[in-house]
């Protein structure tokens, strides 16, 4: 569970020249919020998207390779009910095989060659029981904007489950979510790939809890 961000803020004042000289000193503030309610995130088959052992013949030559997606469940349950975000941390970073840094990385061959990448889309999601609209922000939940269903989870963008009954969309305080979690990876060409002996498909995330 991620903790709340604690924000270091320096305030710094630029005065005109004169004869008086500015103070030789700043300002910090350390602030955040400690929240009573906690929230821990699960996933089914600990989280693992396994698929074993794939033979380099079945790799194509000149395009990335699609493997099937695997569905895990994800759970999200807080001691009372909490207005929280998701964030997708990429763990290889770098590694990813997408121009458009909206998928995570599967990982280095050699340190250099790039193996893949996998996409993340979060559906058929339940706050306590009852059907909500995924959205997402771009600025770490400063605004939000309504989400579709299919829509892939970017790393770094906040996803959120609420409603616009208040004339904006806004995430609702939720004490249990519930919601599929659906991978889709790609291998990247084999001709760009050293595949003379075995090598890991290691793609990692990390699925962060943000309190709002």
């Amino acid at each position: 569970m991620a903790r709340p961000l604690i924000t270091l803020a320096a305030t710094l004042i630029i005065m005109g020249a004169g004869s008086v000289f500015a103070a030789s000193s700043t300002d910090l503030a350390v602030t955040g919020l400690i929240t009573p309610s906690a929230c821990v995130p699960t996933l089914s088959q600990g989280g693992v998207a396994d698929y074993g052992k794939i033979a380099a013949r079945d790799l194509q030559i000149s395009q990335p390779t699609p493997l099937p997606a695997t569905t895990l469940q994800l759970n999200v349950n807080c001691s009372a009910a909490t207005l929280f975000a998701l964030n997708g941390v990429d763990n290889r970073p770098g590694s990813s095989i997408d121009v458009d840094s909206s998928s995570y990385g599967l990982g280095f061959i050699n340190g250099t060659e790039k193996v893949g990448s996998f996409l993340v889309v979060l559906n058929n999601y339940l706050a306590d029981s009852q059907p909500v609209t995924k959205l997402v922000s771009r600025n770490n939940g400063a605004s939000w904007i309504e989400n579709s269903e299919d829509a892939i989870w970017i790393p770094g963008w906040f996803t959120a489950f609420g409603s616009n009954s208040g004339g904006d969309w806004a995430p609702v305080a939720i004490t249990t979510l519930t919601s599929d979690v659906r991978i889709n990876p790609i291998i990247a060409a084999s001709e760009t790939l050293t595949l003379t002996e075995e090598q890991p498909i290691d793609g990692s995330a990390t699925l962060e809890v943000r309190y709002l």
